[in-house]
Parts: structure tokens; C-alpha cells; sequence
């Protein structure tokens, strides 16, 4: 059975807490990601920024982005697998949760990310698109 482990994209980096949101859209060209995941001081993952939040939540709220924290945008408990959760976790967790994106952890420790691009190419065919409709019905 395939694992998160087998289809992430090694090499995750958070946007701090603390840091602003200006700082994190700046990572985001960087790295050319649309999310980034928020760590605390203690490392340890508090939830989700999507280019989305910054521009609804900060932007079009009329929030200053160097003056808005990542952390002021983390809602409730990330959501995240396992490094060594398999196909059918990763998919009943992106399902549940409708999200996109998962933070892989083994342990505390984030050691990458499974987004929806990643289930497609590593899933068979069915599953994926059990996926997609989930996704995109509200």
C-alpha cells in the first residue's frame, strides 16, 4: 500500500507564527507554493496559510500584511498525516477535512506535504477522482 511518505514533496518549510503575513506571500513566490504551514516557537505545526487566506482574510479585510501576523490565521488544529499513514488515511483525511493540502509529520516533525497533484499521480485512478468530486462539492 503507497504512503504519504512515498508520494509528499520532501522538504516542507512553515512560515512562523510570529512572522507577518507580508512574509510569508514573500516565501510563497519563493518556494512557488500556494500554502504554507504555520509553526509555533515550539515547532510544532498550528495550522495552514493558503495565498487564498492572504488575500480574503488580510487584503480583503483591509489588514496591513506587514502588520498581520501567520499566526493570527491558523484556525483550530491543523490537519495533518502521517509520514507512514497510507492511501486510504491520506484520502478519507483530505475527504473529511476538504482540503487539499496535508502537512506530513513524522512525529512533531514535518517532513512534507501531499497536495492534491500528489494523490493523482501516485493513486490509481478511482480513487482520485473520488477524491476530486469530494473536493469540489461543498
Amino acid at each position: 500500500m503507497t504512503t504519504a511518505r512515498e508520494i509528499m514533496t520532501p522538504g516542507a518549510e512553515c512560515i512562523g507564527a510570529e512572522e507577518s503575513v507580508l512574509d510569508a506571500a514573500r516565501k510563497m513566490t519563493e518556494l512557488g507554493v500556494g500554502a504554507l504551514p504555520i509553526c509555533g516557537t515550539d515547532n510544532k505545526l498550528k495550522g495552514m496559510l493558503t495565498d487564498r487566506d492572504v488575500v480574503v482574510k488580510v487584503l480583503g479585510a483591509g489588514k496591513d500584511p506587514s502588520g498581520t501576523k501567520a499566526g493570527e490565521l491558523a484556525q483550530g488544529e491543523a490537519v495533518t498525516i502521517g509520514a507512514d499513514d497510507d492511501a486510504d488515511e491520506i484520502l478519507r483525511t483530505m475527504i473529511t477535512h476538504k482540503v487539499r493540502r496535508l502537512p506530513v509529520i513524522d512525529g512533531h516533525q514535518l517532513v512534507g506535504m501531499v497536495a492534491q497533484a500528489d494523490v493523482a499521480r501516485g493513486l490509481p485512478d478511482p480513487k482520485v477522482g473520488d477524491l476530486l468530486e469530494a473536493l469540489s462539492t461543498d
